[in-house]
């Protein structure tokens, strides 16, 4: 999708379900199993509203690492980055992200 990283939906379907595409935005339905990884990849500006909460592990594009409780019924904006993400807890991570296209 961006020459700035690779597309979720190519390098991480193992998580990333997409839902809706268009001019816009793009939906996916982002489930992580316990010990999940979704290889590293890109986003443009996005939202990530957690249905079920757990432990995420993001390794960042820069290689900083950042380990986040990721609370249910929360949403969550976050910048553009890539970053690769793990499920380092015992529980299913369920998240609908809205990336912003425009």
């Amino acid at each position: 999708m961006n020459p700035q990283g690779p597309d979720p939906k190519d390098v991480a379907s193992n998580v990333y379900k997409p839902l809706l595409e268009n001019d816009k935005v793009r939906v996916f339905d982002v489930t992580f199993k316990p010990g999940a990884v979704a290889r590293m990849h890109w986003h443009p500006d996005h939202v990530a509203y957690v249905i079920s909460g757990g432990k995420l592990k993001l390794k960042m594009g820069d290689g900083s690492v950042n380990e986040m409780d990721v609370p249910s019924k929360q949403a969550v904006f976050m910048d553009s980055q890539s970053h690769e993400a793990e499920n380092i807890g015992s529980n299913e991570v369920h998240l609908i992200v809205v990336e912003l296209l425009k």
